[in-house]
């Protein structure tokens, strides 16, 4: 654990709702869809027609989590949590929009079924993306949920207790020792993953130390997932290349989702990392974007300790996913700035789903969507 340095304790207290939204955003989005409005009311149907935002939705907690096979037989059941966030998130944003409580009580009550029962999260180097990916998502969702007031404090601190014992040590773990693992082994999901969960895990138990060593790793970190390793080459027309941008595009995709999501976080909380080094993260979207779109672009060969990749990889080449509003509605919408491929992917991929709208499997829950409903800004 991070010990609570004095600069720490003095700072200011963090806003809540606080992560990927705050509570302006969901009076926006309720008024939106109140009065019919585009494209609002679309993402609105997108959620309410998802069975993950149903009040039939069951969840299935599990003591132990394993993604990846750890050898002593265990089967992988990692899906039963990530459908389960999906639908935590997505029963807590219909209860913002739509004010019923039996939505909030659902979601409640699958956060509160999880952290009754999780204990611990395993199976091969894998565990470290479910402790990453599915440790945000979770954060996330009872941050929103922090303002619901049936929900019983001993509830809530279990919940947050649950984050603080089960998935921020991984995070933290991970993000030193990287798996023992030498430090340009992983790819920049990795380290993306558990930088997210890790700053939403800050910011749902008020821990700045938490919150601070993320930003920090954002900026000066070791692995791939710090910003000048994740877009770690400049070209003179504006655009960066993407770490993994040899090896496919879906991680491509991948790492903008996780990057995107990080410094939506941080910016709720008056950090502005999407401008950091003079809007580097945004040479990286416009790179992907624009390739993924059917462009070429500029690619120099990409060496760590395991590969040398000397063209960029096709592999997913297009694909689509609910990543692209946030990004669009920051750079473009908020700051004004110039993104035609963003803006064009953006339009493509509108409206966005969620989790189950992009197949059954973990790469369509990576992200947690649903960004045409809530990142959408006029």
């Amino acid at each position: 654990m991070v010990a609570l340095g004095t600069a720490a304790a003095n700072a200011a207290p963090f806003v809540h709702p606080g992560a990927l939204h705050t509570q302006t955003d969901f009076n926006r989005m309720k008024a939106k869809v109140d009065q019919g409005a585009q494209p609002w009311l679309a993402g609105w149907n997108m959620l309410i027609n998802n069975p993950h935002a149903s009040l039939n939705w069951q969840p299935r907690p599990a003591n132990v989590i394993y993604r990846g096979k750890d050898g002593a037989g265990h089967p992988e059941n990692y899906g039963t949590l990530f459908n389960d966030t999906a639908a935590a998130y997505a029963l807590a944003l219909r209860w913002k929009v739509s004010g019923d409580d039996a939505y909030a009580d659902k979601a409640v009550a699958i956060l509160d079924a999880w952290s009754g029962t999780l204990s611990e999260i395993n199976g091969s180097s894998d565990k470290f993306l479910a402790s990453g990916i599915y440790g945000y998502q979770f954060a996330n969702a009872a941050e929103i949920m922090r303002t619901y007031k049936k929900w019983p404090e001993q509830n809530v601190q279990r919940f947050k207790a649950m984050m603080l014992n089960v998935f921020y040590p991984m995070n933290h773990d991970f993000l030193v020792r990287h798996n023992g693992a030498k430090i340009d082994h992983y790819w920049a999901n990795w380290d993306l993953a558990n930088m997210s969960s890790m700053i939403a895990i800050g910011i749902l138990t008020d821990r700045r130390d938490i919150y601070n060593e993320a930003v920090d790793y954002f900026k000066h970190g070791l692995g791939n997932g710090a910003v000048e390793h994740l877009v770690w080459q400049l070209y003179p027309d504006g655009l960066g290349q993407i770490q993994e941008s040899g090896r496919d595009q879906g991680h491509s995709m991948l790492d903008l989702a996780l990057a995107g999501s990080f410094c939506q976080m941080a910016w709720n909380q008056g950090d502005d990392l999407f401008g950091y080094q003079d809007n580097r993260l945004l040479r990286g979207i416009e790179y992907v974007a624009k390739y993924n779109l059917g462009n070429d672009v500029p690619y120099a060969t990409y060496r760590n300790s395991d590969v040398t990749q000397d063209v960029i990889s096709s592999n997913s080449r297009g694909g689509i996913r609910p990543i692209w509003e946030l990004l669009y509605n920051h750079y473009v919408v908020l700051k004004g700035l110039k993104v035609p491929y963003t803006q064009m992917f953006v339009e493509k991929a509108r409206p966005e789903g969620g989790g189950g709208n992009y197949g059954p499997n973990s790469g369509g829950f990576d992200q947690l969507g649903y960004g045409t409903l809530t990142y959408t800004l006029k």
